[in-house]
Order: structure tokens, then sequence, then C-alpha cells
């Protein structure tokens, strides 16, 4: 038992090591040339699916894409998809590998957005392109119980944004919500960010930091604006939120932000359910493994369960 363990110990850390080199082919220090990596990454990994159609339009100045199954299914029940990039990079090209396994493995329409990204637009920008793209489906005529919001990394920050803004505002609120690795936190005070430090293959606290800065309008210096729950969904108030479903790595640094909100939520007797994937990274469900694809169909079992 020792050997497989160390075995698979070995191989985990070789998977990281490979992670991690490809993940910085993407990052530079001019945020342009970032963005850029990103989305021919994005088209590499992400290339159109012949069993999808891929369709771009524009909600005002937002542009969207529809990705939906050739093969019939029903097109009453939707997914609307957060993508992630810390607020300050990420589209829907860039998330298209995730889309189109959704839509593939739910047999449902998938609509993923280019909501604008700091700093050119900082908070609350992003947000209201989500609450826009919400209302876009409302005008459609699409039920809000027939539609799952999704979203990964701070795509899941803004899909629980949108619900909270929502039960506000007292409006439907979606069938249910399915993150990944949603960054909720933005108080950056959890311990994970210190003891996966050394084994999260993709983030860092100096890229957060980035991140953050960039998301947060400038000139805000009061600590307590990371505690809005516009800006860190965790201390929102969620009673008589609908389901959410939770997929996180056990080797990033923003595990806690998950387990923190799976517990915030619970608290709140909101059916909440999370699965931890040992030696995952951020947002792991972007890659071909087994183990992504399969936490992909978990996923959307939760979609159609609940």
């Amino acid at each position: 038992m020792g050997k497989q363990q160390d075995k698979r110990k070995k191989q985990n850390q070789n998977l990281m090591r490979i992670v991690k080199a490809l993940h910085d082919l993407t990052v530079h220090e001019d945020l342009q040339k970032q963005r850029c990596s990103q989305e021919n990454i994005g088209k590499l990994f992400g290339t159109k699916n012949s069993e999808a159609t891929y369709t771009e339009f524009a909600v005002d100045t937002i542009t969207c894409e529809w990705v939906r199954p050739i093969r019939p299914h029903k097109t009453s029940d939707i997914i609307l998809y957060c993508h992630g990039g810390g607020f300050y990079t990420g589209s829907p090209k860039y998330a298209r590998t995730i889309t189109t396994k959704l839509a593939l493995a739910a047999s449902m329409d998938v609509l993923s957005f280019n909501y604008r990204l700091a700093p050119e637009h900082p908070a609350p920008a992003a947000l209201e392109d989500t609450l826009n793209v919400w209302n876009h489906l409302m005008l459609l005529g699409y039920d809000a119980k027939n539609i799952t919001v999704c979203g990964d990394s701070a795509g899941g920050n803004l899909a629980l944004a949108l619900g909270l803004k929502l039960k506000e505002e007292k409006l439907a609120l979606p069938h249910s919500f399915v993150l990944f690795s949603p960054w909720a936190d933005l108080t950056l005070t959890s311990p994970s960010h210190i003891e996966k430090a050394g084994l999260d293959p993709i983030l860092t606290m100096k890229y957060l930091k980035s991140a953050r800065e960039a998301y947060v309008p400038k000139g805000v210096s009061d600590e307590t604006v990371y505690e809005n729950p516009d800006i860190s969904p965790l201390f929102g108030e969620y009673k008589d939120f609908p389901p959410v479903y939770i997929q996180v790595g056990s080797n990033e640094i923003l595990l806690d932000d998950s387990t923190n909100l799976y517990e915030r939520l619970s608290e709140q007797i909101v059916p909440t359910e999370i699965d931890i994937y040992q030696g995952m990274w951020h947002v792991f469900q972007m890659s071909n493994m087994n183990i992504a694809n399969e936490a992909i169909r978990k996923a959307v079992r939760c979609i159609v369960d609940v």
C-alpha cells in the first residue's frame, strides 16, 4: 500500500509540473498579451466540436455565444455560464472546453458571454453585464426555474452575485447553481492561501492580489469593501436560495473559498453539495482527463436531478 501511495504521489507531482508549465505559457506582465495567450490556449484546447453548434450574438454591447448540441434535445432548459479569469482575463472561447462538455453531457443549450473586464471596467461592471444577460433571457421567454447558472473561479463569484442580486430584488431565482472552484471570498484571508501555496500549479497570492486590485474600484481603501456580498458572495444571505453544487481541487489555494461557502450555505439551510477532488488543481475540469470528464458528468447529474 505504501509503494502504491508513493507512486500515485509521484505521478501527481509530475502532473502538477506539466500543468504549471502549460499555465505559465499564458502568463505575461502585459495584460493584453496575457488575454491573447489565454484566447489562443482556448482555441487550441477548445476547438469547435462537430457534435455542437456555436452561434455568436450580442446583448447590447455584450458579445455572447450559444453552444448547442446538434442532436435533438430539450431547449426549454438551459445553462448560463460565467467564465473565469480573475475578472480581468477570460472569454467564452477560453471557457469553451467546459461549455461544450456541459452542453453535450447535459443535452442542453449553454450561453456564455463576454462581461466587461477590469481594470478598464472595475466592479460592478461585470455583475451589471451578468444581470443584463439574465434579463435578456427573461425577455426571450425562458423561465428562471429552467435555467442553471454555472461558473468557474471569478465566474463562480459572478454566478452567486447574480443570484444574490435577484434575491435582493425579489425576482425569480434560477433552478440551481453549479460552481467550479468559485472565488467567493476576496478578503484573501483563508488559511488555504498559505497552506496550499506550494501545491497549487495555477494560482498564487500575487495573482489574486493583482486581480483584486484590478476588480475593486480604485480609491477604495476600506477593507470592509471586500466583505460586500457583491464583491465577496461568501458573505451573502442565502435563505431560500436554490440548490448549489460545488467542485474544487484539494491542491488549490482557493480550497477554503469552496469549503467555507459550503458551510455558510449549509448553515442557512440551502440544499448544498460539495466534491473535493484529491490532487486536482484550479478548474481542472477544463482538461481532457478522465477525472475531469467524470466531474462534468457529476455536475450534469446535479443539474438534471435537482
